[in-house]
């Protein structure tokens, strides 16, 4: 959601997805230079814990891996799976098939399946045109709007310094762990998945964008990697200095080496290793 105030007791409330754009369409008054924009996200864990303390954060962990974090969900887990599926169809196809750029459902659907299976991944404008049988420019056109409607966003490979590093590289992430799963209707528990990796990167990058935003910090987003396959799996920019993060579902595999070659080229200020016994220390 988008909250839009100005000076006068009117509050207007965008809905994101094709509502926005309607709404947006329909105002006809410039709001520029008194307007102040609140974008809602999927619940996030600060908010969690206010309502449910501690303990519930910590026990509706998994719940939120797999089924997402949409408030609807949260309070009815039971019917999840039925309310999932409803939302993805309703809110991913419907809402943007409604647009006049949007013009074929099979292929947006297609190109969620694939932004899905290659989530956390490296993704090539290239690859998912031949993968689901259209031109670079259309899954760019349907990837700009997919984020315009807060279902994916993307993480740029960082580059500065380094002649080995990656220029054009990206990566597509979902706002929600639940949507990505509906999309591929698995929702497994995690003892039976090959995606947890995944799944964890996925809700923790989220999770920083959510209390980034709330907070009123303001940082620049990235992955790294370098033509000699090194790589950091989130990185955050904030006032000219860095945090690099790297998230590890098995605490037992924590003791991650950050490459030396960004610490010594940059100012990083702080590193971190997010596994589940420390998460919600980084989240709220």
């Amino acid at each position: 959601l988008k909250l839009i105030t100005d000076n006068f007791p009117t509050v207007q409330l965008l809905v994101t997805g094709s509502s926005s754009f309607e709404l947006q369409d329909k105002l006809n008054e410039p709001l520029t230079g008194r307007k102040f924009e609140y974008h809602l996200y999927p619940i996030s864990t600060a908010e969690l814990f206010n309502s449910q303390g501690l303990l519930g954060v910590r026990q509706t962990l998994e719940q939120r891996l797999i089924y997402g974090s949409y408030p609807d969900i949260i309070n009815h887990a039971d019917d999840a799976k039925e309310l999932l599926a409803n939302l993805a169809g309703s809110y991913l196809y419907k809402d943007l098939l409604s647009l006049e750029s949007v013009r074929r459902p099979v292929l947006l659907g297609k190109l969620l399946t694939a932004l899905a299976l290659q989530v956390c991944s490296e993704v090539s404008y290239n690859e998912l045109a031949q993968t689901v049988g259209t031109d670079n420019k259309t899954v760019e056109k349907y990837i700009d709007l997919l984020e315009k409607c807060y279902i994916v966003f993307r993480l740029n490979g960082f580059n500065r310094n380094l002649r080995t590093e990656l220029k054009k590289g990206k990566k597509i992430y979902f706002y929600d762990n639940g949507i990505r799963n509906a999309i591929l209707q698995n929702f497994a528990p995690l003892s039976l998945r090959q995606d947890t990796g995944a799944l964890w990167e996925n809700f923790i990058i989220s999770e920083r964008i959510k209390t980034n935003q709330y907070s009123g910090r303001y940082a620049n987003s990235y992955f790294w990697r370098t033509t000699q396959q090194q790589e950091i799996d989130y990185i955050e920019e904030c006032d000219g200095q860095f945090t690099v993060f790297e998230m590890k579902w098995n605490p037992r595999r924590a003791n991650t080496q950050f490459p030396s070659s960004f610490l010594n080229a940059y100012d990083v200020k702080e590193t971190a290793v997010i596994t589940p016994d420390n998460w919600i220390d980084w989240v709220m």
